[in-house]
């Protein structure tokens, strides 16, 4: 209880300091889960979230800066106010929904894939591995598969080409480059359909925020922007 009324108050603090017009917007992403964000060779954060980030801080008239956060605590670091903003390949879900507000979303729901060595393994009886606190994690379980948790993507990856796990349940754009740099790998014809699209996640007391950017991404889907930048980056079917 003590921990929960202190990341409440914490968030009302950050909340107010929004509301009263503190000049930079911080852009919280994981920075390692290509082609949505990742480093560059310079350190600095790159991808299709880092493009569209920067071009709705600008269509908003908002100074941004960007914040890199492992992903296993980086809903936690928003609530807490290390940043204002979470732009890192997230998926609506109603359990999200329940701590965070989300904007609308910036890409559709974009097929999982599973990926493992051999085509012909039975995903039901096989230990597959996923990133931590992901739609694909909890689509697992939910649906009783054994499933592996990783805290990184890359960690996934390592765990089916280890033997450690059967295969890998990611996003499609994550997994078809890998697959295609590595003969050993291959992409399994079984797909899975979770999330509701991909939106930015907001502290609930930043409703203002929220409706800024819900205002900068509808711009971009209506007049073309947001497909071209999806279709560049490939990281999702376009609106």
């Amino acid at each position: 209880m003590k921990l929960l009324t202190t990341t409440t108050a914490l968030a009302l603090v950050a909340g107010m300091a929004f509301a009263d017009g503190h000049s930079v917007v911080r852009l919280g992403t994981e920075g390692a889960y290509a082609p949505w964000n990742f480093l560059d060779d310079n350190g600095e954060v790159a991808g299709f979230e880092r493009e569209l980030g920067d071009e709705l801080c600008a269509r908003a008239e908002l100074t941004c800066e960007w914040v890199t956060n492992d992903w296993d605590s980086i809903i936690p670091n928003l609530v807490s106010g290390n940043y204002d903003a979470i732009i890192a390949g997230m998926s609506i879900t109603d359990e999200r929904d329940e701590v965070i507000d989300f904007t609308t979303n910036y890409t559709p729901p974009d097929p999982s894939n599973y990926m493992a060595l051999s085509a012909d393994v039975d995903i039901m009886g096989a230990v597959v591995a996923a990133q931590v606190n992901t739609i694909q994690a909890a689509f697992l379980a939910e649906k009783g598969i054994t499933v592996l948790e990783f805290a990184t993507p890359e960690d996934t990856v390592a765990a089916v080409k280890n033997g450690e796990a059967d295969a890998v349940l990611a996003d499609g754009s994550y997994l078809g480059p890998i697959a295609e740099a590595d003969a050993d790998l291959v992409i399994l014809e079984q797909t899975e359909s979770i999330g509701g699209g991909v939106g930015m996640g907001i502290r609930e007391s930043d409703g203002d925020l929220r409706e800024t950017f819900n205002a900068a991404i509808q711009s971009m889907k209506d007049d073309g922007s947001l497909n071209a930048l999806i279709t560049k980056w490939e990281v999702a079917s376009t609106f």
